[in-house]
Order: C-alpha cells, then structure tokens, then sequence
C-alpha cells in the first residue's frame, strides 16, 4: 500500500524545506527544517505563548479571546510558509483541540491564513510523536527510554527502545489547566502544591504497573515545563547534570519560602513561564513520586521534531500508518488476498473518477486503500453487522500515525460501505468534506459489490462520473454471465437513490 505522492513522486529536491506545526495548549512552535541527503536540519524555530487551553470556558466552547490570539499568530507564521509546498507542511492540534467542542470553526479560520491540512491528533498519537522527537535527539543507548512531556493541558509519558514507542499515554493534567485549577492567583502554599501533586498521582497511578513491568534505563523530558525546572535548578541555564528527587526536594522548598510566582523570577524562569511554573514542577514531583524515577535529563527533542521525521518517513515511503494497517490486518485476522485484490480495484476506479470528483477536502485515494484492507475487521467481533463493528473499531482504536480526524474519515467509509448509508453520521463535516467523503463511500461500495465473488481477477468495467450519477460498463454479455452481480448492483441503486446519486449500468 502506497501513499499518493504525485508531488514528490521521484524522492524530494536537495535542500527541499519541511515544516512542522504544534499548535499546544499552551504555545504554539513552528519548526523549519532543510532536508539534505535525506538528512533534516532544523534552520529556524518560532514559538509563541498563546494559551488556547486557558481560552476553553465551561461550555467547553473556546472563546473569542483565544481564537484571536491564535489566528494572529497562524498569520505570522504563514508569512513565512509563502514559498512552501503544503505537502511538506504538518500542522497538527493538541489537547486544547481534542476537547474544544468549536474545533471546526476554529480549524476552518485557522485554514484562512495558513496554507496546509490541520489535523487533531490523539493523546497517543501525540505521545508517540513526542517519543520520536525525543528519540532522534538523544543518544541510541540500549535499553528502554522513558519521555515525559508536560504541555498545557495534557502530559505524555512514554517508553520506548531506539525509535519505536512500547507504552504510550496521555493523562489529563498539564500546566495551564493545573495552574488554573490550583493556583489562580499565583500564590504557592503546601496546602495547593499538596493538593496539585495527589491529583496528578491519582492519573499517573493507571499507569505505573505497566510502566514499572516494562521498566527503563534512562529518562528523559522534553518540552517548556521541564525545560524550565532545570533552568530554575541552575539559574537561568541548562545544565549538563540530571535532575535527582533531591533536587527536586530543595527546589520544592524553594519555591515554598517564595510564596507567589512572581517572586521566582530570580531563578531565571521566564516571565511568560512564571504562572504555569509551580503546576508543571508539582506533574513532575508526582511522575518521580509515583513511577520511582531516580533521574531525568533534559532534551530539546519533542512533538515538533517528531512532526519532521514523521514527514521525512512518508517522503522515504516509511510511513508509519502502514505498518498500523499491516499490524491491524493481523491482529483482527483479515483475509490478506481479498484485502489485496479489493485493493487493486479500488485503485482502477478511483483512477476512472477521480479527475470529475476531484475530492478535494479529503486524503481519498489513502482512504480508499486503507478501508479496502481493513473494511472485514469487524468480522472478529460478529460476521452479523460487521461494517458497524469495524465502524466502531477504527473509531476508537489507537492507530499509530493516524490524526483523529482520518480515523473518523476511515470509520466513515467502512460503516456505510453496505446496506443503508446513514446520512447523519456526515452532519458533523463542513460541505467540502461531507461531499468528497460520501463520494468516496458510493464508489468504495461498488468496488465490494464487484469484488464480492471474491475470485481475485484484473477489473473489466469502466466508470463515467458525473456530480451525482454513475455509469458503470461492462463487456458485451458480462453481466448476464454474473446474475449475483446484477442483483447487489440492483440493490445497490436503490440504497444509492436515498442519498441522492444514480447508478445506471449495462
């Protein structure tokens, strides 16, 4: 299974810019990187507090404020994206983004003023993310890794061997939601820090026995809350030597004996960081508390960084996303010639729609394959229904290199792929989106139609497309020497009409 990659067909050009995108909860970074000999280097960083969690108010809606503040920020950044080829641009959303109920409306503003896809990306997915950054950042010791990141609204912890991601969470807790929660006013007592730190122990306990089973030789944070808890260690600088639980400790005490986050600023925390600082390091205290870590060192790797090598791995046709598909077909027994042959007729008729359909809103012809190779999972659960357990499934498992919103697309295509395409289930998507994804679903539900003799042969029909119709081909006499093909095509116009589209065919 490969990826559609008419831009970059023959391997990108020397020097070819790649960008990635982290739009935090608490900041969002941007990360230029020059690719040489298939090597990145990273030529300019931009980073900018922006404090979208902190605008999410109790309807769960973010609001005016932070909206603003973002799209002014996507604006500087997309000032210097002027002369770069989206393909090469990964933008992707955190966990402000993941509970914001307003995402869409956000994300369609968002797209105004920034020439590349926003996807919102899963806390696992964010974790193995953060892993790769890390990973490629530090030195390739044996053993296990474990990487902490504590953003805005959620923290990662993650175990891993070189490059690939063993253990991956995300737990509800991070630095603009503990500071809003614990410390409002910036006062810092026992009583509030006792309190942050019982909280993000209770978290961290679902976790710690597959942690501690699986175990680790060396430890690693990354990112501005961590970043800056060594900075305070040695005032202002980063040091070479790990942090211990008893410097962890003496700084506790510290900031104790201060009372208030404006009076840390002597510790070299900047005054940007000031507010959020006691809520990171109280995350911190418990992730030693809890997981019984005896040193963490710093390292400048994180999601954005993982954002790179995650482009560079499609460029070099290493795309994660297969190896989930190829992991999925295995794990839920899925009939590997069949899935191949789907495929393959697939492909042949996407290639016969795809100048008149366009798809423009949609990554369709991934889509395409992707479903073909995993639309029998939900076979494992129950053979009756099956395309609404498969549905269910590529909803809600974790699927390594897939953003949230390519598993619902995904989702989408399999659950309406037979019998009765519900049209509620595209009442969510804007029109572009629901108009692209339900013409892929009518034309991935005449590929299974076609192949549902399941006798793997090269495709005879042609397909002529319009908006709404479809024409489908076949040789002289075909179709009366196929009468089971004939009646689901029958069938099949009639589940086709409720939705609007009409299927003619000789």
């Amino acid at each position: 299974m490969s990826e559609d990659k008419s831009i970059i067909s023959s391997g990108p050009q020397e020097k070819q810019h790649i960008v990635a995108i982290d739009l935090g909860s608490n900041s969002f970074h941007m990360a230029i990187a020059c690719l040489e000999h298939g090597e990145i280097r990273i030529i300019e960083r931009l980073g900018e507090k922006v404090q979208l969690g902190a605008g999410i108010g109790v309807d769960g809606n973010l609001n005016e404020r932070a909206i603003t503040r973002a799209i002014a920020c996507l604006e500087r950044f997309g000032q210097r994206l002027r002369n770069i080829d989206a393909e090469f641009i990964q933008v992707v959303g955190t966990n402000a983004l993941r509970v914001a109920k307003n995402r869409s409306e956000f994300i369609r503003r968002a797209r105004a003023v920034i020439n590349a896809p926003i996807e919102v990306i899963s806390g696992r997915e964010e974790a193995r993310l953060i892993y790769l950054g890390v990973s490629h950042t530090v030195a390739d010791d044996q053993g296990h890794r474990l990487v902490i990141d504590i953003g805005g609204g959620s923290t990662e912890v993650v175990i891993g061997q070189r490059f690939e991601s063993l253990e991956r969470e995300s737990l509800h807790m991070g630095c603009v939601s503990y500071r809003e929660r614990y410390f409002p006013d910036g006062v810092i007592t026992e009583q509030n820090f006792e309190r942050a730190v019982i909280n993000a122990s209770r978290e961290l306990l679902h976790i710690k026995a597959a942690y501690v089973r699986r175990g680790w030789r060396s430890c690693f944070g990354s990112s501005g809350s961590i970043k800056v808890i060594f900075q305070a260690l040695n005032q202002g600088e980063i040091g070479t030597a790990p942090i211990t639980l008893n410097d962890m400790e003496a700084l506790k005490a510290t900031i104790f004996r201060r009372g208030h986050t404006d009076a840390l600023a002597d510790l070299g925390i900047k005054k940007e960081r000031l507010s959020i600082f006691p809520a990171g390091f109280a995350i911190l205290y418990a992730s030693f508390k809890v997981l019984g870590i005896d040193q963490i060192d710093y390292t400048a790797g994180a999601l954005r960084e993982g954002l790179l090598y995650d482009i560079l791995g499609r460029i070099q046709h290493e795309d994660v996303r297969d190896r989930t598909v190829k992991a999925m077909q295995s794990r839920y027994h899925i009939d590997l010639p069949h899935a191949t042959y789907v495929e393959n007729v697939a492909r042949y008729a996407y290639t016969q729609v795809a100048v008149n359909w366009r798809f423009p809103a949609i990554d369709a012809l991934n889509l395409l394959m992707w479903a073909s190779q995993l639309y029998e999972l939900g076979h494992t659960i129950s053979p009756a229904q099956y395309h609404k357990h498969g549905a269910y499934l590529l909803m809600h498992c974790d699927m390594p290199g897939f953003s949230r919103l390519r598993q619902l697309h995904l989702s989408t295509i399999v659950r309406c792929h037979r019998r009765k395409i519900p049209v509620t289930t595209f009442d969510c998507m804007h029109d572009d989106e629901r108009d692209s994804l339900l013409k892929l679903c009518v034309l991935f539900r005449l590929v299974i139609v076609l192949t549902a003799d399941r006798h793997s042969s090269e495709p005879t029909f042609s397909l002529d497309v319009d908006e709404r119709s479809l024409k489908l081909h076949f040789p002289e006499q075909w179709i009366d020497a196929h009468p089971l093909t004939r009646a689901n095509l029958e069938a099949e116009q009639y589940y086709l009409k409720k939705v609007g589209f009409k299927l003619s065919f000789w």
